[in-house]
């Protein structure tokens, strides 16, 4: 099984749009980041997480020509706004494809696209099977077993994923008690850490690094990364041993 991390950005993504700070100045192609989003990959099945803004760029660079399915982690625009981009997937595929969704997630998709969702849908809008996810219940698409839990972000619950020994978490600040026996035997941590100040719904730097060594996390990936965290090469070289900041296209077998 692998993942592969199509984007490790914030909301804006970096570079920001008129901003002239040293990381979105950089050349380092470690510097560039897509709004977060990953893909999984397990013999001939294939997982998306997550389909913001840059869903169809993400996907043209991996050149994946088939989707199993899509887990939504929550409603926010930088999660979905790139959900029309699936028809390619339905034309390819000749069906639906399956949308997994927290019950409110999946309230909220179905007025924020209810193009998508109308009861006579014009020629050509996505097809989505839209299944309502139960946290702390195992779900399997085709090959891929994953374990959904809920971590939050300030007051809002988003789905977090444990895939066997690796776990996936974005746009988080607190990991409620009943999800740390998802953290606990984990041997790779797929974390947001947005930068070095607090934030009211994200962990900084120093909070996630302190998750890692909680958990005694052999391996962590820090995600979901605003330009004010500093350089890719700079900071990573100032990291903990095995913890290290992702990057778009980061390949991580498991």
């Amino acid at each position: 099984m692998k993942i592969v991390l199509t984007g490790t950005g914030t909301s804006q993504g970096i570079p920001v749009i008129g901003c002239h700070c040293e990381v979105c100045r950089s050349t380092d192609p470690k510097d560039k980041r897509l709004r977060t989003a990953a893909f999984i990959q397990e013999g001939e099945t294939h997982l998306a997480i997550d389909a913001g803004p840059d869903f169809r760029q993400q996907m043209l660079s991996l050149a994946i020509d088939h989707l199993d399915a899509l887990v939504l982690t929550h409603e926010h625009n930088d999660h979905v706004a790139g959900l029309d981009d699936i028809r390619p997937f339905n034309f390819r595929q000749g069906q639906p494809l399956k949308v997994y969704a927290l019950p409110r997630v999946a309230e909220d998709l179905k007025h924020r696209f209810a193009y998508i969702f109308s009861e006579h849908p014009y020629p050509g809008a996505p097809q989505i099977d839209l299944i309502e996810i139960t946290p702390y219940q195992e779900h399997q698409v085709g090959e891929i077993t994953f374990n959904p839990f809920l971590v939050k972000h300030g007051s809002v619950d988003i789905l977090a994923l444990n895939l066997k020994r690796l776990c996936y978490i974005t746009d988080a600040n607190q990991i409620p008690a009943e999800s740390e026996i998802f953290l606990e035997g984990c041997q790779t941590l797929i974390l947001n850490a947005l930068h070095h100040r607090n934030h009211h719904s994200h962990f900084n730097l120093e909070q996630a690094i302190k998750v890692v060594e909680r958990y005694r996390i052999p391996h962590a990936y820090f995600i979901h990364i605003s330009h004010h965290m500093g350089l890719h090469k700079q900071i990573n070289e100032e990291l903990p041993t095995g913890i290290e900041l992702g990057y778009d296209g980061q390949i991580i077998r498991f």
